[in-house]
C-alpha cells in the first residue's frame, strides 16, 4: 500500500472516529435530559449569582443556602388575590406527590413594602410549613427577579391601594442552585409532579 494512501486512510478513520464520538456524546446528553410535559428544560443550567435576602424567620438567605437540595422557586406577593394562593396550594400538593427527595419550595416576594418576614411566615403556614419565604430590600429583590427573568410592575388601584402584575413562572433549581427548568402557567399538578419525578436524578436530589 502506498505510504500516501495509508496516511489518507488513517486520517479518514480518525475523522470518522471523531464524528462518531461527537454523535455518541450528543446522544448521551440527550438521554440524560428529562423530557418534560409541562415545562422547558434549559439547554444549559443558568447561574443566579450572588444575592442577599432574609427568610420568613428573619435569618440571612444568600445563594449559598440554595446549595445542597433542589428547589422550586416562585415569585409573588401575599396580597395577590388569586394567582399566587392558587399556585402555592398547587405547589404544596406537587411537593407531597412528586417523590423528589429534599425538594424545597421557595416563595420570593415582589412586594417588600408589605411582605415583611412575619407576614410571609403567617402566609406560608397556610399552605405548607416547610415553604421558604424570602424578602429584602426592593433593590435586592428587583435584581434577583431580573436574573430569573421575572417581570413585575406595581399597578395603583382606586383609593390608594395597589396590586402587582408579575410573571406566573416556577423555576426548578438543581442542588447547586442553578436554574435547570422553567414551568409557566397554567400549572397542572399531575403533569408538574411527573416532570419533577423525571427530573429527580438530573437535579441531584
Amino acid at each position: 500500500m502506498p505510504v500516501r494512501f495509508a496516511w489518507i486512510l488513517v486520517a479518514c478513520l480518525a475523522l470518522c472516529a471523531a464524528v462518531s464520538g461527537l454523535w455518541i456524546g450528543r446522544e448521551l446528553d440527550r438521554a440524560s435530559v428529562p423530557r418534560l410535559a409541562s415545562g422547558t428544560w434549559l439547554p444549559r443550567p443558568r447561574s443566579i449569582g450572588a444575592f442577599a435576602l432574609v427568610d420568613q424567620s428573619g435569618a440571612a438567605f444568600t445563594e449559598q443556602r440554595l446549595r445542597g437540595a433542589p428547589a422550586l422557586v416562585y415569585f409573588g406577593f401575599t396580597h395577590c388575590p388569586d394567582v399566587c394562593p392558587a399556585t402555592l396550594a398547587l405547589l404544596a400538593q406537587v411537593e407531597r406527590v412528586a417523590a423528589v427527595p429534599h425538594l424545597r419550595v421557595i416563595f420570593v416576594t415582589v412586594d417588600p413594602a408589605r411582605d415583611r418576614p412575619a407576614v410571609l411566615a403567617a402566609y406560608l403556614r397556610a399552605f405548607d410549613a416547610r415553604f421558604v419565604g424570602l424578602t429584602g430590600s426592593e433593590r435586592a429583590l428587583d435584581g434577583l427577579a431580573a436574573r430569573f427573568g421575572v417581570a413585575h410592575e406595581r399597578v395603583d388601584l382606586p383609593g390608594g391601594d395597589y396590586t402587582i402584575d408579575h410573571s406566573p413562572v416556577a423555576f426548578l433549581l438543581d442542588r447547586t442552585g442553578r436554574i435547570v427548568a422553567v414551568f409557566t402557567a397554567p400549572f397542572d399538578a399531575t403533569r408538574l409532579a411527573e416532570d419533577l419525578h423525571r427530573s429527580a436524578a438530573a437535579v441531584g436530589s
